[in-house]
């Protein structure tokens, strides 16, 4: 049970390390002359150089180095000061990068303006190097060498192959220059081309459309009768239950236990005889003669006034 544990919380520990590391973050395009391409926030075209996550989680640039120094290594293990590294600053929710997304650096040298603009600065007609170091200033992230020959508004550019080129900014989709977005951008779908030349008047989507309506419809129907046939029999059997009876495989019984025959006749018959009552009388008619009992309410003496004498 221990060793299962002890596993377990090393798999999860190379996990984090795994999901913490900066190997997926790569220098993906760089222009050293910028007279009007990309304006900062100062309204100022500088040198710049744009990261990508190459990852499909968020990943924390802050505390890294990015660097034109070739002996990087060596001047940070002597903690020697250098105007050629910028270490990205902490406590800067902009440093986390979401995933397959960019970061644009302004190479300025002016540190003071934010954190996205670095105090090192990149050289015009002459070879750039840049690299990428982790905070512990050995690990090595990515670097490159960007060539001479770049010229004004002119990028240096990562393609999704590996390779690099320079762009000129031209209208062509394959020259453009996009700091903050993909390198490689394509004004046409080959999906969409390949549908137009076999359905040039739209005849096919709009069948394909009306049967997917008329489809979702005749599916909705089926749903909603369903469900009511189920309603409807859920509701018959709790009435049959509510007045004592039961129902099985289809069949009514009733749960209360049935009558017997001869019960249902003597109930049948005493209903009859207490609906249908009547007197067998003759025709001769029985007067008896009633002695009433004396009442002084009744005496003629307490009802007649005597005459006054004269």
């Amino acid at each position: 049970m221990r060793k299962s544990l002890l596993l377990l919380f090393l798999v999860l520990l190379a996990g984090t390390s795994f999901a913490q590391s900066r190997k997926g973050l790569y220098v993906n395009e760089v222009m050293v002359v910028n007279d009007s391409s990309l304006v900062d926030e100062y309204g100022q075209c500088t040198a710049w150089v744009e990261l990508y996550n190459s990852t499909h989680a968020t990943m924390d640039v802050s505390s890294i180095y990015i660097t034109t120094d070739r002996e990087f290594v060596e001047h940070f293990k002597n903690d020697e000061a250098s105007e050629l590294r910028y270490a990205v600053p902490r406590n800067d929710v902009n440093t986390k990068i979401p995933p397959l997304q960019y970061a644009v650096f302004h190479a300025d040298g002016m540190p003071g303006r934010g954190t996205f603009h670095m105090n090192i600065k990149l050289t015009p007609n002459a070879v750039n190097y840049i690299a990428l170091y982790d905070s512990n200033g050995e690990t090595l992230i990515d670097e490159i060498e960007v060539p001479a020959s770049l010229g004004s508004n002119q990028a240096y550019v990562r393609l999704k192959n590996g390779e690099w080129e320079i762009h000129n900014g031209t209208t062509v989709p394959a020259d453009y220059v996009t700091p903050g977005s993909p390198n490689e951008v394509s004004e046409k779908n080959d999906k969409i081309e390949k549908f137009a030349v076999n359905d040039p008047y739209g005849v096919g989507m709009a069948i394909m459309a009306m049967s997917v309506v008329f489809s979702a419809l005749i599916l909705l129907y089926i749903l909603f009768r369903f469900i009511g046939m189920l309603n409807a029999r859920s509701a018959h059997k709790k009435k049959l239950e509510s007045h004592g009876i039961e129902v099985i495989d289809n069949s009514v019984v009733s749960s209360k236990g049935a009558d017997s025959g001869e019960e249902i006749a003597a109930i049948a018959m005493a209903l009859y005889e207490h609906l249908n009552a009547h007197d067998q009388e003759s025709t001769i008619l029985t007067i008896n003669k009633v002695k009433r009992a004396y009442s002084p309410w009744s005496s003629k003496i307490y009802t007649l006034r005597e005459l006054p004498r004269r």
